[in-house]
């Protein structure tokens, strides 16, 4: 499959789901943006996975935004950059939003009381560091 194809059955992929679901192309943007996010942090749920989320609707960004490029390129209907730039604003606001304060919605690790007041020494431990003295 060349480039041209695959821009071109993105694009018509893309045209019918705005004639099924009546959304208009922002409102795309922006759902598939948080819908992708969710699914990479739900599948991620350790260190690095809010980073990894925001990552991947990014790329997924940029790269819907490329092949746009090229249809346009195709049909000679460049759009000027300041659209393709609403479009990747519009899918990463949310998922930017969600990045910045998700280290305020990872829950706390619970915290034993072992943990807060250390090892404990038994008497048998003092005696043999004494007698080690």
């Amino acid at each position: 499959m060349t480039l041209i194809e695959l821009a071109s059955l993105f694009e018509a992929r893309k045209v019918s789901i705005i004639e099924v679901t009546g959304l208009d192309k922002d409102a795309l943007h922006v759902y598939f943006g948080m819908a992708l996010f969710l699914l990479v942090r739900l599948a991620w749920r350790g260190r690095g996975g809010w980073a990894a989320a925001w990552l991947a609707v990014l790329v997924m960004a940029c790269g819907g935004e490329w092949l746009d490029l090229n249809v346009e390129a195709n049909h000679a209907t460049i759009q000027p950059d300041a659209e393709h730039w609403h479009d990747i604003w519009n899918t990463m606001f949310w998922p930017t939003v969600l990045l910045i304060v998700g280290r305020w919605l990872q829950p706390k690790e619970k915290v034993t009381d072992a943990e807060i007041s250390g090892p404990k020494i038994s008497g048998e431990d003092a005696e043999g560091s004494l007698e080690q003295a």
